[in-house]
């Protein structure tokens, strides 16, 4: 028998019907949903109609992570001391400017400082670990000694992740869903930190040459469970996993728009959802803006479509404007600031 999947039909509105269950916990709330198959089936279904495993994964509410809750949307600041990341390459680098650049990302609003030693964007190549940690392990022990946001540290391998966690990172966040270094897992869970399962199609080289998928949401959903069954089998709770669709890792625009229209699919796996879009290209394809720092409106906007679908966490460049975009959201859908 096809597997069935279940997306919730996220709503936000303060009138709530009789019946209407809370999504994962959060602000918005869901009496209906769609049932899906591989082979085409689509049906909207009473939230009723659900399986008791997957609806309580859909609406329990998520625990704690790095010391942060998720009843509200959460920030993430990203911070790239990388001298050729797509958007900001080059600019962070240096610790004093990192170190600067994270006072004002948290200053403005950011709930978790992103740090990252390797470009990610298509077609970079990957740094040895060395470089890695020199870039980012000094800016995080500087970080550390100055905010008390929490850190994570965006990275592929064990001595990088390591390092930083020495250095004061509080959780690991990783491009390659633990599969880049098969010793990155169990350092994590054995020293009990709460990580992010990311989704990518290929390596960050190959990746954007002719991504393809069956079905592109419930290729990425069943990629996500199978990393969450094998992270959890080593040790690392689901309580503490947070799992991100990877938009624009291995996805044209097609893939990107039907993930984010289907986001709220992935509250069935039981974790907090990420959402990083910020700046990506198909942003600047369809928004008109060709240069990367330009697409903090096109960036909210993503944002806020997220937000839309109970999505708790947003990964954004720009932190202080995606703040005051989120509290008007919240503000305007609620009737109250």
């Amino acid at each position: 028998m096809s597997r069935v999947y279940y997306r919730p039909i996220a709503q936000f509105d303060a009138l709530r019907p009789k019946g209407a269950l809370p999504l994962a916990g959060g602000w918005a709330w869901f009496d209906r949903a769609e049932r899906m198959t591989r082979e085409g089936g689509s049906e909207m279904v009473s939230a009723t109609d659900i399986p008791a495993e997957i609806l309580d994964h859909l609406t329990a509410t998520r625990s704690p992570i790095a010391g942060l809750s998720f009843d509200a949307p959460r920030l993430m600041g990203i911070l790239n001391v990388t001298p050729d990341s797509f958007s900001d390459g080059g600019k962070f680098n240096a610790p004093d400017a990192a170190l600067a650049q994270a006072r004002v990302m948290a200053d403005a609003g950011a709930d978790i400082i992103d740090v990252g030693g390797e470009s990610t964007r298509p077609g970079a190549q990957p740094v040895p670990a060395e470089d890695e940690i020199t870039r980012t392990a000094p800016v995080i022990a500087a970080i550390r000694q100055g905010l008390q946001a929490p850190i994570s540290i965006d990275t592929r391998k064990a001595p990088v992740a390591r390092a930083a966690i020495e250095a004061g990172a509080n959780l690991v966040n990783d491009v390659s869903a633990f599969t880049y270094d098969t010793a990155l897992a169990p350092y994590c869970a054995e020293a009990g930190l709460p990580v992010c399962v990311m989704h990518a199609q290929g390596d960050p080289q190959t990746m954007q040459d002719d991504p393809t998928y069956d079905h592109v949401t419930l290729d990425v959903y069943d990629f996500l469970a199978e990393r969450i069954e094998a992270l959890t089998a080593q040790g690392i709770a689901r309580a503490q996993i947070i799992v991100d669709p990877g938009i624009g890792f291995g996805k044209n625009q097609a893939h990107n728009l039907t993930l984010l229209s289907q986001i709220s699919i992935f509250h069935g796996l039981g974790c907090p959802i990420l959402l990083g879009a910020s700046r990506k290209k198909f942003i600047g394809t369809i928004g008109g803006t060709s240069n990367a720092a330009d697409r903090m409106p096109g960036s909210i906007a993503v944002a806020l479509a997220g937000i839309a679908q109970g999505v708790q966490i947003i990964r954004a460049h720009d932190v202080d404007a995606t703040r005051a975009g989120i509290a008007l959201w919240r503000a305007a859908t609620s009737g109250r600031a």
